[in-house]
């Protein structure tokens, strides 16, 4: 279904789960218009009706209400009713499918068994003990889950591919994640900017982040947003773009400017305020 999968294709937005018994009729027909939700029946029986066709749920089957596709839960009168955990989430989009559209199955309800089942019954068990307490965290821990039951949906209705001899699949990743933080230096380079805060936004270390940056650069991460910056610094006061070297300074990021002026001069070898008294010559 999907050969490769990037960063961006699978980093949702988690909105909700709940979990209950399904002891009578839901009372609208309806859809949703800009987000998907995912039903697992953790146990019991119902019926769904889903854009006009009725399908039998039993435990294990999973059904994926893309936006748009209109659905009813109901009773089956077997007296054992369907308990149901629900999950809603919004902006993805996989490889070759349409943004935040999940169509990964020829009908809407996925009969699981086996270990795939049991894996979805456990994750949901632990998204919902996870969504009952306010614990610091809670959102991104619901939201690692909820990755977690993608990948296992997706690797289960696709096919495995085996790397041909010498695929470098980590180059590419490194690449790409190097990519996006150059990106963003570039973009935010006047702003405080926290390595921390970079790699916690892309789910990886900073340790890890440091070490494939020097390995697709040869610069550290700060060492090439340093350069970044006195390169804007340069810039500024070479054009008069600046009133002072304290402004330079705070233009590109930095608030203190004897710090700013120490990097500059070992950069270029001249102080900035000697490189500002030339243009005002």
């Amino acid at each position: 279904m999907c050969e490769k999968i990037r960063f961006n294709d699978l980093n949702p937005t988690f909105l909700f789960c709940w979990k209950g018994a399904r002891t009578r009729d839901e009372v609208n027909y309806h859809c949703h218009s800009n987000h998907i939700e995912m039903s697992l029946i953790v146990s019991g029986s119902g019926r769904y009706r889903i854009n006009d066709i009725i399908y039998d749920v039993s435990e294990g089957d999973l059904l994926i209400f893309n936006p748009g596709v209109y659905h009813q839960a109901l009773t089956d009168g077997s007296g054992n009713p369907a308990v149901e955990f629900f999950v809603g989430f919004t902006d993805i989009q996989l490889e070759g499918h349409k943004v935040n559209c999940l169509d990964i199955t020829d009908a809407p309800v996925m009969h699981t068994k086996g270990e795939l089942r049991q894996k979805l019954l456990r994750m949901s068990l632990k998204m919902s003990e996870e969504n009952e307490v306010l614990r610091p965290g809670r959102y991104f821990m619901l939201k690692a889950y909820l990755m977690e039951i993608l990948l296992l949906i997706i690797r289960e209705l696709s096919d495995p591919i085996e790397a041909s001899k010498g695929y470098a699949f980590e180059s590419v990743s490194k690449k790409y994640v190097v990519e996006r933080i150059v990106s963003y230096f570039e973009d935010h380079y006047n702003e405080k900017i926290s390595l921390d805060q970079i790699a916690e936004n892309m789910y990886l270390s900073p340790y890890y982040i440091s070490k494939i940056f020097k390995s697709e650069t040869g610069d550290a991460p700060i060492s090439y947003l340093i350069d970044i910056r006195l390169s804007h610094a340069m810039e500024l006061l070479k054009n008069g773009s600046c009133d002072s070297v304290q402004q330079a300074a705070q233009m590109v990021g930095y608030d203190d400017a004897y710090h700013f002026s120490k990097l500059f001069k070992k950069k270029y070898n001249i102080s900035p305020s000697k490189v500002k008294g030339k243009v005002q010559e």
